[in-house]
């Protein structure tokens, strides 16, 4: 069953379209939001929480509809904001404890719950500081926190790396996917940084200009068309290249010791030319797989 259901939603701002005709059915699991800057990511997540009114069309998330029972679906979701969030004056512990009894927990509860989310996040041991003291990497992480406080089952982050150094990010990215494929939490992931959907997340919703332009599993969306086979030799052989082509083979490129081949058949029969190639040359094949691009290039040439 998908977690939310969009179909035909468009989102105006005045005149401005920020959403046309916008349909999708989000799975379960991690799943990246791509999309430049101005391509309606925000506006999506904003409308998925209820706090923006479609001007046509419609969904549902988590079995609630989006224009009418925002209050029910915000109860279900956790949201991690890109700007900061926190109430001045607050300490952590309270300040999550409060988010808490805001999404419908007792106070003993959301405090017990406070003091388990600070500590999976990291933030143990600063739980009593006052939030205002706290570093950029620290306010990210108590956003995360006051997003998982009340246990949701979806959880939508905007930019989670926004503003962090090269060990903040690593660190926020691991929670991610600690979340997502260790916890059982639905995880929709919006950013622009294409390395940390890759790292995070198995499918893919990529929007550009307010319009869905894609949607597939990451891994489908790097192969290359005409699944061609990345041979990786012991060490590279000319020989091997025109024993290839003898074969009925198309030689694409070389890197190194990784000679990328085209088939005309199935990925069976090229699997067998490649041997036969391998044998007829004298080389050893140490591992076959299809040739895939970066997902830099496979978003360029979708929005493109």
């Amino acid at each position: 069953m998908p977690i939310a259901s969009i179909q035909g939603l468009t989102v105006r701002y005045g005149s401005f379209t920020a959403l046309s005709d916008f349909s999708l059915e989000l799975p379960e699991g991690c799943v990246g939001l791509l999309g430049p800057n101005g391509a309606g990511k925000t506006t999506f997540l904003k409308t998925l929480l209820g706090f923006i009114k479609p001007a046509s069309g419609g969904g549902h998330v988590l079995g609630f509809d989006i224009a009418r029972q925002g209050r029910e679906i915000r109860q279900g979701l956790g949201y991690m904001p890109e700007q900061d969030c926190h109430i001045p004056g607050m300490s952590a512990v309270s300040f999550v404890a409060y988010a808490g009894e805001l999404a419908g927990l007792p106070r003993n509860q959301a405090l017990r719950r406070a003091h388990e989310v600070l500590e999976y996040t990291g933030l143990g041991e600063a739980r009593y500081r006052n939030v205002d003291t706290y570093s950029t990497g620290m306010r990210q992480r108590i956003k995360l926190a006051q997003a998982l406080v009340h246990g949701p089952k979806l959880l939508l982050l905007d930019e989670p790396t926004n503003g962090l150094d090269p060990k903040g990010r690593q660190e926020m990215l691991t929670l991610v996917r600690d979340i997502s494929h260790g916890k059982g939490v639905n995880v929709l992931v919006c950013s622009h940084l294409l390395p940390d959907i890759e790292r995070t997340c198995d499918e893919v919703v990529v929007l550009h200009q307010g319009r869905l332009r894609a949607q597939q599993s990451v891994t489908n969306l790097r192969l290359l068309d005409g699944a061609p086979i990345d041979v990786e030799l012991r060490e590279f052989s000319p020989v091997f290249i025109h024993a290839a082509e003898a074969q009925g083979l198309t030689y694409i490129e070389a890197r190194g010791h990784v000679v990328r081949l085209q088939g005309r058949g199935t990925q069976e029969e090229s699997a067998a030319q490649i041997y036969q190639a391998a044998r007829s040359a004298g080389v050893q094949v140490r591992g076959l797989t299809l040739a895939q691009r970066s997902l830099e290039e496979a978003f360029l040439e979708v929005i493109q």
